[in-house]
C-alpha cells in the first residue's frame, strides 16, 4: 500500500472541526492517534493538522477559514471513518475512559471483524475494527 509512495497512504479522510485543538486532543487521548504536525495561521488557528494510527493518516483542520476547501465543506458532517486496530476491546475501553460517546460496544461481525463505534465531539462517526480490506491479491 505505501511502497511508492514512502510511507505515506494513498487515503486521508479530511476533517473541518469547529474546535480544531479539542479534536485533536480528543482523536489522541481518547482514539489513539499520534500527532503528526500541526500549523496555525497569524492567528493561531489551526490551519492543517496530520495525525497519524498505523499506517494510516486524517488530515483536518478549523472550520471558517475561507478558502475553497472550507467553502466547500460548508456545514458538511457528519463523515464516517473506519480504521483497522489489533485490540478492539482494549480501544474501546481507552475511549470510553476518556469520555468518547460510544454509540456500539465492541461486536461481532458476521463478515469476521469485531468492532465498535463511538462518535466525536462534533457528531463524525469513527468506526475501530479488526477488518482490514485488501488492496492486492
Amino acid at each position: 500500500m505505501a511502497g511508492a509512495r514512502g510511507g505515506c497512504p494513498d487515503v486521508c479522510p479530511t476533517l473541518l472541526y469547529t474546535d480544531a485543538r479539542a479534536a485533536i486532543r480528543q482523536l489522541t487521548e481518547a482514539f489513539g492517534f499520534t500527532v503528526r504536525s500541526v500549523h496555525e495561521d497569524e492567528g493561531g488557528v489551526v490551519a492543517h493538522a496530520e495525525l497519524v494510527q498505523g499506517n494510516g493518516a486524517v488530515v483536518l483542520g478549523s472550520k471558517g477559514r475561507g478558502g475553497v476547501f472550507d467553502t466547500a465543506m460548508g456545514d458538511a458532517g457528519p463523515a464516517g471513518v473506519y480504521l483497522v486496530v489489533d485490540d478492539v476491546d482494549a480501544h474501546h475501553r481507552r475511549a470510553a475512559e476518556q469520555g468518547a460517546e460510544i454509540l456500539m460496544p465492541p461486536t461481532d461481525q458476521d463478515h469476521g471483524s469485531r468492532d465498535y463505534l463511538a462518535r466525536d465531539r462534533e457528531g463524525n462517526v469513527w468506526s475501530f475494527g479488526t477488518y482490514a480490506p485488501r488492496l492486492e491479491d
